[in-house]
């Protein structure tokens, strides 16, 4: 008994504590997006984005280019001798 409301005290401490120690980051997040300086949307978080950007990319031309090795080589089997 005594445990699970010990358990209980420490859970609902935390978690009202830890939403008063973040604050509310929506509206700079928002002026942050709603900028017109020129950058696309999908970049504006910062250097994480870029690299997240980056790295599909990336990724999506290696894909397209292994998808059409794959596909020249079954439209041109090996000879069997």
């Amino acid at each position: 008994m005594f445990r699970s409301m010990a358990l209980q005290a420490v859970a609902r401490r935390s978690i009202s504590s830890s939403a008063v120690r973040q604050g509310n980051k929506v509206p700079h997040k928002q002026k942050l997006f709603q900028e017109d300086n020129g950058m696309p949307v999908h970049l504006k978080g910062g250097s994480a984005d870029a690299l997240l950007y980056r790295t599909t990319m990336v990724l999506t031309v290696m894909g397209v280019g292994y998808v059409v090795y794959e596909l020249v080589k079954a439209a041109y089997p090996q000879k069997k001798e």
